[in-house]
C-alpha cells in the first residue's frame, strides 16, 4: 500500500505503479506493454518533438460509496481521441484498445484509486504521439499510444471556491477555421503566454474570445464556460472551442434537472445579464466564477468588470450540477444516463 494523505493532493504527478504503452507500426497496433517506469525512449527526430503531432485526453476512475469503481464516459473520451487524431492525419486506438488499457491502467494501478469520501480520483492522461523519425512536415506514420495516471485531488474538497478571471482580448488560444475544436497540446501552448500574464495580476483563468471578431466568448485556456440566467444553463456554440465531455454532460444533466439548455453564440454583453458563470471540465467538474474582467488589453489598466453572486459562495443552479454530476461519478445516486463503467 501507498502512503498519501488523500486530503493534500492537487492536479499534480504522482508516481505511480505502471504506464501502458501500444505502438502503431507497419499497418497495426503492437500487444499493450505495461511498464514501472514512465520514461520513454524517443527518437530526436520524432513528428511529436518537431512539429507537435500530438493529441491526448483526460478522464477519471472514481472508487464509489458501493466500493465500486467508476470510469466516467470513456467511450466518449476515446471517440474524442479518435477524431483528433483524423485532424492530425495519424492512427488512432480503436475504442475498445482505448477502453482496455484505460480499465487496465486502473487495474494495475488501484493502490493509488482515492478512497471514497476523500473527493480525489485517479486521473488518466491517454495520450498520442508521432513516433518516427522525420524531418519533412507531414503526418507521422508510426505512433506511441500511452496510458498514463496520477491520483488527483479535487482541488476544493467539494466546497466550490468562486475565482476571479480576465478577458484577453489581445491574445487568441485559436485561429479561425483552425485546430482549437480538438484536444491537442499545442492549442494549450498557445495559452500558456497570456496565462502567465493574467496569473502575476492575480488571476485565475484566462477566457477568451472568438478569433474573428472578438464579439462572442469562447473558452477558457484549459476548460469550456458556462453561464446560469434563471432557469436557463447557457454555453458558447464555436467551431474553435473542444468540445468538453464535462459540459456535454452538464448540458444533459440541467434538462434532466428541468432546466433550459442553451448552446449559442454569447455575445460579451451578455455577461452583464447572468446570475452564474463558470468554468468546466474534467479536473473539477465546476469551478464557479464570481468576477470577469475585459481589458483592452492584457497589460492594460482600463478594465471593465462583470459579478456574478458572491466571492464566498457558488451559484445555487452551479452547485446542484455539480452535486448531480459528482453524486453519479461517486455512486452518491442513480445514474439516470449509463455514463459510467464499471471496472470489474
Amino acid at each position: 500500500m501507498v502512503n498519501i494523505d488523500w486530503s493534500k493532493l492537487t492536479f499534480s504527478y504522482t508516481k505511480t505503479n505502471t504506464m501502458l504503452c501500444c505502438s502503431f507500426k507497419d499497418g497495426k497496433w503492437s500487444e499493450i506493454e505495461s511498464r514501472t517506469d514512465d520514461s520513454i525512449r524517443l527518437s530526436a527526430f520524432a513528428g511529436a518533438l518537431h512539429y507537435s503531432v500530438e493529441c491526448f485526453e483526460g478522464l477519471k476512475a472514481f472508487r464509489g460509496k458501493d466500493g465500486k469503481i467508476r470510469l466516467f464516459r470513456p467511450e466518449e473520451n476515446a471517440a474524442r481521441l479518435q477524431r483528433s487524431a483524423k485532424f492530425l492525419g495519424i492512427t488512432p486506438p480503436s475504442t475498445e484498445l482505448f477502453i482496455e488499457m484505460c480499465e487496465r491502467a486502473v487495474k494495475e494501478n488501484l493502490d493509488f484509486l482515492p478512497p471514497y469520501g476523500t473527493w480525489a480520483s485517479l486521473y488518466l492522461r491517454p495520450t498520442l504521439i508521432g513516433s518516427n523519425p522525420q524531418l519533412g512536415v507531414k503526418s507521422s506514420r508510426e505512433c506511441l499510444f500511452m496510458m498514463l495516471c496520477s491520483p488527483v485531488g479535487a482541488y476544493t474538497g467539494g466546497n466550490l471556491e468562486p475565482i476571479k478571471v480576465v478577458i484577453a482580448r489581445n491574445y487568441d488560444r485559436a485561429a479561425p477555421n483552425g485546430c482549437g475544436c480538438y484536444k491537442l497540446g499545442g492549442n494549450y501552448a498557445a495559452s500558456l503566454c497570456s496565462f502567465n500574464i493574467a496569473s502575476s495580476q492575480g488571476y485565475k483563468a484566462v477566457l477568451y474570445l472568438d478569433p474573428a471578431t472578438k464579439t462572442y466568448i469562447d473558452e477558457f485556456n484549459s476548460s469550456n464556460f458556462f453561464a446560469i440566467k434563471g432557469n436557463t444553463y447557457i454555453t458558447p456554440k464555436s467551431d474553435s472551442i473542444l468540445p468538453s465531455i464535462t459540459n456535454k454532460s452538464l448540458e444533459q444533466a440541467a434538462a434532466y434537472l428541468g432546466m433550459e439548455v442553451e448552446r449559442r453564440p454569447i455575445r460579451v454583453e451578455e455577461l452583464a445579464g447572468f446570475d452564474e458563470a463558470g468554468e468546466c471540465g474534467t479536473a473539477v467538474v465546476i469551478t464557479p466564477v464570481y468576477q470577469i474582467d475585459d481589458k483592452p488589453y492584457l497589460e492594460s489598466d482600463k478594465v471593465t468588470s462583470y459579478k456574478f453572486g458572491s466571492a464566498d459562495a457558488c451559484g445555487e443552479k452551479s452547485l446542484k450540477l455539480y452535486r448531480f454530476i459528482t453524486g453519479i461519478q461517486y455512486g452518491d445516486i442513480e445514474d439516470p444516463f449509463g455514463w459510467c463503467r464499471f471496472i470489474e
